[in-house]
């Protein structure tokens, strides 16, 4: 998922809650569909990023490419959504935001076909980019219209809720490669269908359409400096996400299991996800969050711990420990995107959110290759270890930049 370059000003936010929910007729129902219309839009994004991944993954796994060159094809979106990211705003401007989301639908099917037509490595790679710059159009776009309708006193519980809804069309995606396969051009032409389906709501979503009329300054080493618990949750956020989507079903197959147990590992991933960007969100409303932010570091390094030890004791014990460390861990974006909200107003929230999504395309570029690299050192078990490795780095750096965070 990327961050929400546009949780907006206090100003702005309530300016365009008041013309989203009025729309022509000044009326507060207009609220609900553009809300659904939002969220239908990211969860099919979602769908559309987790089986490419995981295809991609499986495909190029069973070719007999190393854990590192596959860690760098979904690094390729990373970098498409670093680099596009600071262009949606303008683009939105120029074509309007529902023009601009049924663009961007259009070259994710697109790009989708291309894909099923070749099998080269160097090709996907670059297909791959053009896939990632559409679907952080789709991210910001959506984003922005469901920011501009958080209360703030219910921030945390909002954005909970846009954060299950997008992680549970994560779990949709590989869920789709267990029924069509991998071997064939079925689940790309599953996809390119759900792409298609995914403009109907914006059609039909609400007759009031918000507008992004400028895009922010981005002193990205100032908030890293000012806010470095929650900026740094999306560095860590962006990869270990982007690799446990890209690399699970890679460790499945290292660990001697099929591709369609890699994908259901990814479903597992995912339903963590779901199940608990709710309560999360929730007790995010109630207490510090750079505490909880913290606290959701510590019990993801224990956790990845306990799958490379329990990896071989029980393969069900393995599954229950997957979902429950998937949601801890997946929760770490909102939680920091909620803190930055309470942290930050005006203008100055608009760079901290910027920064935080740029932070989180780095954690996308850099994360991939690095646990691909520690399978290819240590064996499956070494893409746990890659990221304890990285939760504990982020403890580190959080508790010698903040260390009051923890008083």
């Amino acid at each position: 998922m990327i961050g929400l370059v546009f949780e907006k000003e206090p100003t702005l936010a309530r300016r365009d809650l008041i013309d989203v929910g009025r729309g022509k007729k000044g009326t507060a129902p207009g609220l609900v569909p553009a809300l659904a219309c939002a969220i239908t839009t990211v969860s099919i994004v979602g769908v559309g990023l987790s089986l490419t991944m995981a295809l991609i993954a499986v495909r190029l796994g069973e070719q007999g490419y190393s854990a590192r060159a596959i860690g760098l094809n979904p690094a390729a979106a990373g970098l498409a959504t670093l680099v596009g990211a600071a262009f949606v705003p303008a683009w939105a401007r120029l074509v309007g935001v529902k023009r601009l989301l049924f663009l961007a639908l259009l070259v994710c099917g697109l790009s989708l076909a291309a894909m099923a037509l070749t099998d080269d490595y160097w090709a996907w790679l670059a297909i791959r980019a053009v896939f990632g710059a559409a679907l952080t159009a789709l991210f910001v776009v959506s984003e922005y219209w469901i920011n501009a309708i958080a209360p703030p006193n219910r921030r945390g519980f909002v954005i909970g809720i846009y954060a299950a809804s997008v992680a549970l069309g994560f779990g949709v995606g590989p869920l789709i490669l267990t029924l069509v396969g991998t071997a064939s051009a079925a689940p790309f032409i599953a996809a390119i269908a759900l792409f298609a389906a995914a403009a109907l709501p914006i059609i039909l979503g609400s007759g009031a359409e918000p507008e992004i009329k400028r895009a922010p300054s981005v002193p990205v080493l100032g908030f890293l400096l000012g806010a470095p618990v929650a900026t740094l949750a999306g560095l860590a956020h962006g990869a270990i996400e982007t690799a446990s989507m890209g690399l699970l079903p890679v460790y499945a197959l290292r660990a001697g299991r099929t591709a369609e147990i890699g994908a259901m590992l990814v479903a597992l991933f995912a339903l963590g996800n779901v199940l608990f960007q709710l309560p999360v969100g929730f007790i995010s409303d109630l207490m510090d969050r750079r505490k909880l932010l913290i606290s959701i570091a510590l019990l993801g390094i224990f956790g990845a711990l306990a799958l490379a030890f329990v990896q071989t004791d029980g393969f069900l014990l393995f599954c229950g420990l997957l979902i429950v460390w998937g949601g801890i861990v997946g929760s770490l974006y909102a939680v920091a995107l909620a803190h930055l909200g309470s942290r930050y107003h005006g203008a100055d929230l608009a760079s901290a959110n910027a920064a935080f999504i740029m932070l989180y395309s780095l954690g996308m570029l850099a994360g991939p290759p690095a646990m691909g690299l520690g399978m290819d050192i240590f064996g499956p078990n070494g893409f746990f270890y890659g990221i304890a490795a990285l939760l504990t780095l982020y403890l580190g750096v959080v508790l010698w930049r903040s260390p009051r965070a923890i008083s």
